[in-house]
């Protein structure tokens, strides 16, 4: 089955589905391993891991190689922030050739002006697209994708913004005309609260995208009773990852030794497995010359 088909059926399921944060192809083939049926590819994810920040200062062709990366390590689908498309209408849509180009299985875009501010960060400045210029962004993008199944999900940041629940009503219905496949309400409050609100007001349109990063107090049962279709684990690759290397490196340079650490540390092995050298090896038997055999 297609990676496009498969976040399709997710996104449609009767039942709650999850997908998992990953920012590059190791990671994104730990996510895969750990049992998740989809990855998030987290825009703030990659750039931290690029060693800069969430306001496109890396270039989407930077992102769409570390992309086609993750597409080639794993087989499940992927689903792409992609931030505002990266521009205007026309970066949008070749952001979408791009992306299915890579085997990517959709993307998600936001209603915010070129360059994106991250949502968690207390900035006022978080100003939104105009509505009609962001309906015509979805309606460029699902016009130029070539896979029906490929997946174009508008993500609305009124709440984010303090625009309240009839703003947020209002371009939830304007994006789904204009063709969006879902909407992903965002949130920031620690509470649950703007999404039930805007859950009851909805009335199941389309399929519904929550990220739960500030109210993870909720249960699985929780999310489910919301109505949502999909649940986004955002980042919690990225930190974990964090904590564990500044832990590691700080020991090191204490101690001046690998003695106390290495039990902490995965074997050199699980590596070497994760890149798949085995495959290769077996590989260079078939195609190396072997001069035994002569």
């Amino acid at each position: 089955m297609k990676k496009t088909t498969k976040l399709k059926q997710l996104i449609h399921s009767s039942q709650l589905s999850y997908l998992m944060e990953a920012h590059n192809g190791l990671s994104g083939k730990i996510v895969e391993e750990a049992g998740f049926q989809g990855i998030w590819a987290s825009g703030l994810s990659i750039s931290a891991s690029m060693g800069v920040r969430d306001c496109n200062e890396a270039s989407w062709t930077q992102i769409v190689d570390i992309l086609e990366f993750m597409s080639d390590a794993t087989s499940i689908p992927i689903l792409v922030d992609g931030d505002t498309g990266y521009g205007n209408f026309n970066n949008a849509r070749r952001l979408v050739q791009k992306l299915e180009q890579r085997n990517i299985a959709g993307v998600c875009i936001e209603d915010k002006q070129f360059p994106k501010t991250n949502s968690f960060i207390n900035s006022h400045q978080q100003p939104l697209a105009d509505i009609t210029e962001f309906c015509g962004k979805i309606q460029a993008m699902k016009d130029t994708q070539k896979d029906d199944d490929f997946m174009v999900i508008a993500r609305i940041e009124t709440f984010i913004a303090g625009w309240g629940l009839e703003e947020t009503l209002k371009r939830a219905e304007a994006y789904r005309n204009a063709g969006a496949d879902a909407l992903l309400i965002h949130s920031k409050r620690s509470d649950s609260s703007e999404i039930e609100a805007f859950m009851n007001e909805w009335g199941g349109k389309c399929p519904i995208v929550i990220v739960p990063t500030t109210y993870y107090k909720l249960s699985a049962d929780e999310l489910e009773n919301l109505g949502v279709n999909l649940v986004i684990w955002a980042n919690h690759n990225l930190r974990s990852s964090i904590q564990a290397m500044k832990k590691i490196s700080q020991q090191i340079f204490q101690e001046q030794s690998l003695v106390n650490i290495e039990n902490s540390v995965v074997p050199l092995k699980e590596v070497f497995r994760l890149q798949g050298t085995e495959e290769l090896q077996k590989a260079e038997n078939e195609y190396f010359p072997n001069s035994s055999k002569r």
